[in-house]
C-alpha cells in the first residue's frame, strides 16, 4: 500500500494513505533518507512504512503515534542526536502536541523490506573491517544504535573542529544533525567523509553503518 492508496479503518471509514515523510534528501538502489518535519500541534498523515526504518532526531518535541487499527497510541520519547531502529508496522500518524517544531530523517532500508532487488552486495576485498578517524587519536562518538542490521554513533565536534571519517566494510550514511544544513552524504565501503567544521558547536552528525552487508 504506497501513498494514495485508500485503506478502511475500523469502522469502514476510507483513508487516503500519505507519503512517510515531509521530502526526500537522498535515495538510491540501497537507502532512500526522508525529511519529517512536523511544527507544533501539526499532524503527519497516515501512511506505512514497506521497510524498516532508522529514525535520527534533530529537534524534538512531544509526540505521538496513533494507529489505524486502533491499538493505544504510543507516546515517543526521543532526543537530538539519538536514534531509534523500528521495522515495519500497521498504518500510522504522528502528530506533534507540543509547541516547538519536531524534525528528524528517517533511513528506508531498502535491501531489507518489500522494495528490495535482491541484487548481491559485493564488498570490496583488502578494505578494513571497522570504520575509523583517520589522522587523530581516539575520537569521543557516542553509540546509540547497536543492532545486528545497523549500527548508529553520534559526534559532536567543538566550534572548528573537522574529522574525516573512514567507513570499514558495510556502506554508511553521514548525516549532518544542523537543521540549516541538510547533508546527508552516502558512502561505499573504504569511502571517507570529511565532517564540516562549524564556527560553533552544534548538534553533530550520526554515522549510519549498514551492517546487514557483512564482508564474508
Amino acid at each position: 500500500m504506497t501513498a494514495g492508496t485508500t485503506v478502511l479503518a475500523p469502522d469502514g471509514t476510507e483513508v487516503v494513505l500519505g507519503e512517510i515523510g515531509t521530502r526526500v534528501l537522498l535515495e538510491n538502489s540501497r537507502v532512500r533518507v526522508w525529511e519529517v518535519a512536523l511544527e507544533g500541534g501539526e499532524a503527519q498523515g497516515w501512511h506505512l512504512h514497506h521497510n524498516p526504518y532508522v529514525v535520527l532526531c534533530l529537534a524534538t518535541s512531544p509526540c505521538h503515534m496513533d494507529w489505524l487499527d486502533g491499538s493505544p497510541a504510543r507516546q515517543l520519547s526521543e532526543t537530538i542526536g539519538g536514534s531509534v531502529y523500528r521495522p515495519v508496522s500497521p498504518v500510522h500518524m504522528l502528530t506533534n502536541e507540543g509547541d516547538a517544531p519536531y524534525l528528524n530523517r528517517l533511513i528506508e532500508l531498502v535491501d531489507l523490506g518489500e522494495e528490495a532487488s535482491g541484487e548481491r552486495y559485493e564488498v570490496t576485498e583488502g578494505i578494513e573491517h571497522d570504520s575509523a578517524f583517520e589522522g587523530v587519536g581516539e575520537v569521543p562518538t557516542k553509540v546509540v544504535v547497536d543492532d545486528p542490521d545497523v549500527r548508529v554513533q553520534h559526534i559532536t565536534p567543538d566550534a572548528g573542529e573537522s574529522y574525516t571519517w573512514r567507513t570499514g566494510a558495510y556502506p554508511a550514511l553521514v548525516v549532518d544533525l544542523d537543521r540549516t544544513t541538510p547533508m546527508v552524504s552516502y558512502l561505499q565501503p573504504g569511502e571517507t567523509c570529511t565532517l564540516p567544521a562549524k564556527p560553533e558547536r552544534t548538534n553533530g552528525f550520526n554515522l549510519v553503518e549498514l551492517r546487514y552487508y557483512a564482508a564474508g
